[in-house]
């Protein structure tokens, strides 16, 4: 950027105080919210066990009404307690019908989740150690093992016979040629 040319300072939409009422006020207005709904709850649990469970006038009853009351409500207890578990199976048994159908569905199109993996690094040693168990005892220095050139000896073992190489083309052709390498490997095994 040239140095007469100075970037003007972007000035908010909202300022900040605007910004700070705007929370409060979004705040408030959660919180009654949530206060309107939890009064909603209590009064929909207040409504279903007035249905349920009307109150029970237990004064003037003699010891017989009372234990035909306690037995009614024992008799009550356990049908709702039945009508629980019988609930809870069909919601186990649901869930379980759901997995598998999902596990269908993932086998059907062929895709399965595949886990989040991390990167660790690891020495070529340490997979060494990993793969050959107790047998690895040589380093992995690959420079040791590399075996030593020497510029001179390079230039020895070249042929001077590399001028034209369409004549070695020419003398190797055919039959003549492959009987005179034939020769030439049989040669110096005698």
């Amino acid at each position: 950027m040239p140095e007469g040319l100075v970037k003007p300072e972007r000035k908010p939409k909202i300022s900040a105080s605007r910004k700070l009422m705007l929370k409060s006020l979004m705040v408030a207005k959660a919180k009654e919210e949530l206060e309107q709904e939890i009064l909603v709850k209590e009064e929909e649990k207040h409504r279903y066990l007035a249905e349920r469970a009307p109150p029970l006038n237990m004064s003037g009853l003699s010891l017989g009404q009372l234990q035909d009351l306690c037995r009614e409500l024992h008799a009550k207890i356990d049908v709702v307690d039945e009508e629980r578990y019988d609930i809870e199976a069909k919601v186990m048994l649901n869930t379980r019908e759901i997995k598998d159908l999902n596990i269908k569905v993932l086998d059907l199109r062929g895709k399965f989740k595949r886990p989040n993996l991390r990167r660790v690094r690891v020495s070529a040693d340490a997979i060494l150690r990993s793969l050959l168990g107790s047998k690895h005892k040589v380093s992995m220095d690959l420079r040791a093992n590399l075996k030593s050139v020497k510029k001179e000896d390079t230039e020895k073992k070249r042929p001077v016979e590399d001028s034209d190489w369409r004549k070695n083309v020419e003398a190797m052709s055919g039959m003549e040629g492959r009987k005179k390498m034939f020769d030439a490997a049989k040669g110096p095994a005698q």
